[in-house]
């Protein structure tokens, strides 16, 4: 029986993604969660393991990676991402919350979790990690880890707080796809992939934003984004990602995008092209993580 272990599996992409994974037979998916046993209001609930796992908390991923001692896991999907509206919030090892969320803990579990990795991996990365996808949010402008985790030692930290906000999302996304890139150099073996959604406006991705993208800018659009290529459906996102399980990357490709409900496998940007960047990225995030 495959056993997938993925995080991110309670909402949004992750959730419907879960779903038509445990449709297939035979397949055992362990989730890591805040809070098991909760679902969204109204959803059935998810015929996965459920097991506690706070990404805001070096200790949290320790534990849940110990609770997988002795299982071979067949697919570790990394899918979990959050946006904060300013670079003030602190995870609980005082790192910032949104790099802490979306990068730290998922490199801390890949390297926890590498022994036990017997086929694939698949990180939820974004195309706003690239400045030429003119996606509206400020890209990356470095990826330097210790500046991101601690944005106060950077000189060029944006003054107004949702840019600076803003922007350790999209650098938190370039560090999934560089991170992607670099484990699978150290694994051969093992099939690593970064996965681009595309826009998903159904997602509860900004759920910690100010209320005016909340219930101002998030629900529009739906509307203004129709026409855009990068725009998908949560259906799509959630089926482009379970897809990924199974799919044969092209020759040399790592980098899978969701342009209207196709997979494509396009160039990243040009610093998440960068090897040397990226080795760098993943040392300096082990010793972020204690794992150096």
């Amino acid at each position: 029986m495959p056993l997938i272990v993925m995080t991110g599996a309670t909402t949004g992409i992750g959730r419907a993604a879960a779903t038509i994974l445990l449709a297939r037979p035979g397949t055992r998916l362990i989730a890591g969660v805040r809070t098991p046993g909760t679902a969204p209001a109204g959803a059935p609930p998810l015929s996965a393991e459920e097991r506690p796992l706070d990404l805001a908390s070096l200790a949290s991923v320790s534990t849940f990676a110990a609770s997988l001692a002795g299982e071979a896991i067949d697919t570790l999907i990394l899918n979990a991402g959050t946006q904060h509206p300013h670079v003030d919030a602190r995870s609980a090892d005082g790192h910032e919350l949104t790099f802490a969320t979306n990068h730290l803990a998922h490199a801390a579990l890949l390297a926890a979790l590498a022994p036990q990795l017997t086929r694939r991996v698949i990180l939820t990365t974004s195309g706003t990690h690239d400045p030429a996808e003119r996606t509206g949010l400020p890209p990356p402008r470095h990826i330097d880890a210790r500046r991101l985790a601690d944005p106060s030692t950077d000189p060029g930290l944006d003054p107004r707080p949702l840019t600076a906000g803003l922007r350790a999302y999209t650098s938190s996304k370039l560090a999934n796809l560089m991170t992607a890139r670099h484990f699978g150099r150290l694994h051969p073996a093992l099939t690593v992939l970064a996965y681009d959604p595309g826009l998903t406006p159904e997602t509860g991705l900004v759920r910690h934003q100010h209320w005016a993208v909340r219930h101002l800018v998030w629900p529009l659009l739906p509307l203004i984004s129709r026409l855009r290529p990068t725009r998908n459906t949560l259906p799509a996102a959630a089926t482009g990602l379970a897809t990924l399980v199974d799919t044969t990357p092209p020759p040399g490709r790592t980098y899978a995008s969701l342009r209207r409900a196709v997979l494509t496998w396009p160039d990243p940007s040009v610093l998440a092209r960068d090897d040397a960047a990226a080795a760098t990225l993943w040392e300096d995030s082990m010793a972020l993580v204690g794992q150096a």
